[in-house]
């Protein structure tokens, strides 16, 4: 039968697992004050409750304008703007101009 794993190891093992799951999740969040669904999406010009947590509770830090400033808040950087437009794109080798099966006439 294996030793058992004293208990001081196990909750120093447990407090470094919860410790890595905090950072995983964030230290920062942008809550919605519109009433209704709480994507950004669906509301991209409602403002949000910008948030911190302290270790203990999440702290309100400010407000937001809108989505794009509390994604800036939650450090999320914008996608770089595409080289080519998208009527540049290549065109695949299946979908030229002609007449197939699936086609009508």
């Amino acid at each position: 039968m294996a030793e058992e794993e004293p208990l001081h190891e196990w909750a120093a093992r447990r407090d470094r697992r919860r410790a890595a799951e905090r950072e995983m999740t964030g230290t920062r969040r942008a809550v919605p004050l519109a009433d209704g669904a709480r994507a950004s999406h669906v509301a991209p010009d409602a403002p949000r409750a910008l948030m911190e947590w302290d270790g203990h509770t999440w702290v309100t830090v400010g407000v937001a304008p809108n989505a794009d400033v509390a994604r800036e808040f939650l450090g999320h950087v914008p996608a770089p703007a595409l080289e080519n437009a998208p009527d540049d794109r290549p065109v695949h080798p299946g979908f030229g101009p002609g007449r197939g099966r699936h086609r009508k006439p």
